[in-house]
């Protein structure tokens, strides 16, 4: 079991929180909370050991496009980067919905 921290800079305030997916055999839950920071942090525990670089990229190409100020826990169970993307866009839609 791997865990690590990753931070990007953050503009704007986000309405609320966000809990979707679930931990279990290949998916992940992704849980969004506002913060007051210009820094959006994210951490993420992983039952896949090996993959930072893999995890990295899928959150900068995230980033690049989401300016949210939140902290962001993953609970990873062996998702594919696309199922990532997927439940970090749900987090987002649900938090801002």
């Amino acid at each position: 079991m791997e865990q690590f921290e990753f931070n990007y800079p953050a503009k704007r305030k986000i309405p609320k929180r966000a809990h979707v997916g679930v931990v279990g055999s290949g998916d992940l839950e992704v849980l969004l909370e506002p913060i007051d920071s210009p820094t959006a942090s994210v951490r993420i525990r992983t039952s896949v050991d090996g993959f930072k670089t893999t995890w990295k990229a899928v959150l900068d190409r995230f980033f690049g496009r989401y300016d949210g100020a939140v902290h962001i826990e993953i609970n990873d169970a062996g998702a594919t980067p696309g199922a990532v993307s997927l439940r970090l866009q749900q987090a987002v839609e649900a938090s801002e919905s």
